[in-house]
């Protein structure tokens, strides 16, 4: 897997420009919300839904034999810019939580609306586990 930086770019904070992958196993990861495994929700505050959509994406690739940094793109759709903004910091946190320092090709959409309410984010990504992993 190899991070693409163009020449004189200045590198990106929280996802990568692009990701190019030589090969392995593909691995789509639907929206996940944050709600648990029997599709509740605990709280209606974007941290703790965020950090539970997250865990979910991790979750669902775990069950492919993949791990956080087998993910290659990421996009997150969000109803509510203000929390988000609000709070950037504490989300960084709940990233490093599952994903550590990997952060792949991403992209950021906001919305007007979820389908699974009272939902503030949907998560959805894209694996790509090597060949021989365990």
């Amino acid at each position: 897997m190899q991070t693409l930086l163009p020449e004189g770019w200045a590198k990106p904070i929280g996802y990568a420009n692009g990701i190019a992958v030589d090969g392995g196993r593909l691995v789509f990861v639907a929206g996940q919300v944050g709600w648990d495994a029997q599709q509740r929700f605990r709280s209606e505050e974007i941290v703790p839904q965020f950090d539970q959509a997250l865990a979910n994406v991790v979750a669902v690739l775990a069950q492919a034999g993949g791990r956080p940094e087998h993910v290659v793109r990421m996009t997150a759709y969000c109803c509510d810019k203000p929390a988000y903004m609000a709070a950037r910091r504490e989300l960084g946190a709940v990233w490093r939580k599952h994903m550590g320092s990997h952060y792949p090709a991403m992209s950021m959409i906001f919305v007007v609306d979820l389908l699974d309410s009272p939902g503030k984010i949907e998560l959805e990504a894209t694996a790509v586990i090597p060949h021989g992993s365990k």
